[in-house]
């Protein structure tokens, strides 16, 4: 069964909503990217932050109040109308959320316990509700009174693309005729500290694929689509293939040849009925890491003998953890849309100084286009910790 994109909600260090990071993303352009200290002790480091107030958390839910949670509210009032004609076309009981997070409310929690220390008791604001993986799910179920399933996916930086994955299959299995689907994690010290402890986080800004890079940068962001079985009255985008695989090589570093990546993405075109030369752009994971991108590299060159064009997108938005999946396919979704009017492609930014260790791949340049009709079909990667892969195709709806 085809699974309708039917609308986008997106807030990242790129901007908020589909024209100003559409626009913001063809650009190339890394100012959400910003150096910032307090986050490690006695670093300052490259953020993707997102500025500015943010919508507030209502009076009534005030206990799942949490920036993960505001995050999440920014993005889903940009499609507020059409959640409302999906609840009053089938049903607040036929209406799902599957959502993807990493760090929930985790940096409410810390302050709180960081209080408790300091105080013998925790502040007014703090509620364990805030830090429970299922909180964005919970609180956007409670927020629209829906009642189909809602539950969140958290397999580190594969978490959105699975949400995707597990919507499509609520819809195939007739369980609810519409999901709110995507991805929310928020800047948080815990992540931070934690990547930095791995030696995984650069001081500038990531550099992917380069023989130069040293390092991701951590980013925040929220991306909520409204997946159909029926197409809507905008552009019919859709998720057309998907696939997940599982290496189980190492905790935190990805099998070195590439096999389960290679995996999830043929996984993806067998699901889709496509041939690697039918896909039109390739958006990378990408980390800049060492071992990440050697491996990406060996299993996107082994995959795509003839070449695909390809960047990775996280040195304008920084890797955002469990929301980087459906952030990524978001950018997939922008590059089919309308607000793509020159049908570009997002651009590989780097220092251009490839890694002679590495099979070459073929990045985007200023001069590669989107076709302007269909069908087109775009891919997007994400891998995570534990040999964690999934591969998702995007495309034109038949």
């Amino acid at each position: 069964m085809t699974a309708y994109l039917n609308a986008l909600g997106v807030i990242c260090s790129l901007g908020r909503g589909k024209e100003q990071v559409a626009r913001n993303l063809f650009a190339g352009d890394c100012s959400g990217m910003r150096s910032e200290a307090g986050w490690v002790p006695e670093r300052a480091l490259p953020v993707g932050a997102v500025q500015g107030e943010l919508a507030a958390i209502p009076a009534e839910l005030s206990r799942q109040r949490s920036r993960n949670n505001q995050l999440l509210l920014e993005a889903a009032l940009q499609i507020h109308p059409d959640i409302e004609q999906a609840i009053q076309t089938y049903g607040r009981h036929r209406i799902g959320v599957v959502l993807g997070t990493s760090t929930s409310g985790i940096d409410e929690a810390s302050q709180g316990l960081a209080h408790y220390v300091r105080e013998q008791q925790f502040p007014d604001a703090y509620d364990y509700q805030q830090q429970e993986l299922g909180a964005p799910a919970n609180f956007l179920a409670d927020w629209l009174q829906l009642s189909g399933p809602a539950y969140v996916i958290s397999t580190a930086c594969t978490s959105s693309a699975r949400a995707l994955m597990s919507a499509q299959r609520l819809l195939d299995l007739g369980v609810c005729d519409v999901v709110l689907c995507g991805g929310v994690d928020t800047l948080c010290k815990l992540t931070l500290n934690g990547f930095s402890a791995l030696e995984a986080v650069s001081d500038q800004r990531c550099n992917p694929f380069s023989m130069n890079r040293n390092g991701i940068n951590i980013g925040e962001a929220a991306v909520l689509f409204l997946m159909s079985k029926q197409s809507g009255d905008g552009p019919s985008i859709a998720l057309l293939g998907s696939g997940a695989s599982s290496d189980a090589h190492h905790i935190s570093a990805p099998e070195p040849t590439g096999r389960g990546a290679q995996q999830a993405m043929h996984k993806a075109l067998k699901g889709a009925s496509l041939l690697p030369e039918q896909i039109a752009y390739l958006n990378l994971h990408g980390t800049a890491t060492q071992h990440n991108d050697a491996m990406e590299s060996q299993a996107v060159a082994s995959l795509f003998p003839a070449g695909v064009p390809c960047s990775s997108t996280k040195p304008m938005t920084g890797h955002t953890l469990g929301a980087a999946g459906a952030l990524e396919a978001a950018f997939c979704w922008l590059s089919l849309s309308a607000q793509n009017h020159q049908h570009n492609l997002p651009p590989h930014i780097w220092d251009g100084q490839a890694d002679p260790a590495l099979p070459p791949l073929k990045w985007v340049t200023p001069a590669d286009r989107l076709a302007s009709t269909g069908p087109r079909y775009l891919m997007s990667n994400s891998f995570a910790f534990g040999g964690n892969n999934v591969s998702l195709i995007i495309g034109d709806a038949p």
